[in-house]
């Protein structure tokens, strides 16, 4: 891992390798498994499960047409941690990088690493209760797509093109046989099942489909080696989550003509499920392979911009390792940063909890997307000359809707899962003595200068 001598990041990246890094990172592990946890959290009825998959792309799309103003006005690398950093000052910025470093990127990682780890190992004839197959497919799979990256953010990029195109195959042929072989359930009644609280069955639901839709916000961190980030970054972010959006309800459909939700709740593998029923057991097997395809992808995704993450955290000085983790080498990428992401996401997949991490990454990482969906509204006060190359529309109509959707989010997640949001919460503090520790640092080291100076000062006297 050689320093090429500079840390700046090439500017080499354009408009399609935006847009397909956000499907890539995006269409991943969600659409395949979490059919699985929302027909479980409505009790087998479609209805409110349809629900929660329209509410989530709706509160993304919201999400994204906000954010794509801060991203055309700050087109730096870093995404959210360089728009929460210049819009509420370096203390918030660093709070949002830790979480983002320490919790969200890192766990997403490994979330969707042990999801391969998972498709994988069964694809190759391990049973489903053997642990080190799966985990050490996961560790070995990120391993390498960290090795990948560091060979330059292009190399990344086609890995990304690759992935985005071969996972489009197995989604649109179950999509398009679904509605020609399957009997036709109901995909929208009944709304709920026996015997459930409506508020909470549908919190559940939500926030596993909204980590489905996750993934979006990544893409402000290759801002800084994009071409012409102002005009491409928000066009990528909104064609990607109006893509993802539609591919998404239509999978859902499909699956419910095929098998009814209380079948598909029972299932944690409901397009393989499918797709026996449609081509028998080799289409099962196909289906897998396009899932590896798509998760891959999105894993490559994750390293990809959580390695930026780090990167932009290490800038500051602010963290341990910082002089290590802030190097490029002499490919123009953040090679340090990369490695440590498979490191740290390496540990999260020791767990081998799926839901655990997506839960509580998805959360977390809400609560800073509020603070990016209000600063639209913040910059607009006070800065309303600044050069906007994308306004959000019917503003501040959209705005308000992301934020109260995200306040939705994170509010009943604290009622319906406790125990998950103190976890992510407690994680979250630990990030305020490092902070507090390294500015006490940094304001002794100018006491030290200025002292040194004086002293100077007075033997030249």
């Amino acid at each position: 891992m050689s320093d090429g001598g500079t840390n700046q990041l090439k500017k080499t990246l354009g408009f399609t390798v935006a847009l397909t890094t956000i499907i890539g990172m995006v269409v991943g592990s969600g659409i395949f498994f979490k059919p699985y946890a929302i027909f479980n959290a409505t009790g087998g009825a479609p209805g409110l499960g349809m629900l929660a998959w329209v509410i989530a792309g709706l509160l993304s799309l919201a999400g994204a047409l906000t954010a794509a103003e801060i991203a055309g006005m700050i087109p730096k690398t870093g995404g959210m941690v360089t728009y929460i950093h210049d819009i509420y000052g370096p203390k918030m910025g660093f709070m949002t990088g830790w979480v983002d470093s320490a919790l969200y990127q890192t766990g997403s990682t490994a979330a969707i690493a042990v999801v391969f780890g998972v498709q994988g190992a069964s694809l190759l004839g391990f049973p489903p209760d053997n642990y080190w197959p799966k985990v050490l497919l996961a560790i070995g799979t990120t391993g390498f797509l960290a090795f990948m990256n560091n060979l330059g953010s292009r190399t990344s990029g086609i890995i990304q093109n690759i992935a985005t195109v071969g996972k489009l195959i197995p989604l649109v042929t179950i999509i398009a046989v679904s509605f020609v072989k399957g009997t036709g359930n109901d995909v929208l009644t009944p709304l709920l099942g026996p015997d459930l609280n409506p508020g909470k069955a549908f919190s559940l639901a939500l926030l596993a489909a909204l980590f489905a839709f996750d993934g979006w916000m990544g893409v402000g961190m290759i801002a800084g080696e994009m071409k012409n980030p102002g005009k491409d970054l928000p066009k990528a972010l909104i064609l990607g989550i109006s893509i993802v959006s539609f591919i998404y309800i239509i999978m859902n459909v499909a699956y419910l003509w095929v098998m009814p939700a209380d079948q598909l709740m029972l299932t944690e593998t409901p397009a393989a499920d499918v797709s026996k029923i449609l081509f028998g057991q080799r289409g099962g097997q196909f289906v897998s392979i396009g899932i590896l395809i798509s998760v891959f992808g999105g894993l490559n995704g994750y390293v990809f911009t959580a390695a930026r993450s780090t990167f932009t955290l290490a800038q500051s000085d602010r963290i341990p390792f910082s002089h290590v983790l802030k190097k490029v080498n002499k490919n123009g990428v953040p090679s340090n940063a990369t490695w440590f992401v498979f490191i740290a996401s390496s540990l999260y997949c020791l767990t081998g909890k799926y839901d655990l991490l997506t839960d509580l990454s998805t959360f977390m990482i809400w609560n800073f997307y509020i603070l990016t969906f209000y600063g639209v509204i913040k910059l607009r006060k006070s800065h309303p000359d600044a050069v906007r190359p994308y306004k959000v529309p019917l503003y501040p109509v959209i705005p308000i809707i992301a934020i109260l959707g995200g306040a939705a989010v994170v509010i009943s997640t604290i009622i319906t899962q406790f125990t998950y949001a103190m976890a992510g919460i407690g994680i979250m503090l630990l990030g305020l003595p490092v902070y507090a520790y390294y500015e006490k640092k940094d304001k002794n080291s100018k006491n030290n200068k200025s002292d040194k100076s004086e002293e100077q000062i007075e033997e030249l006297v």
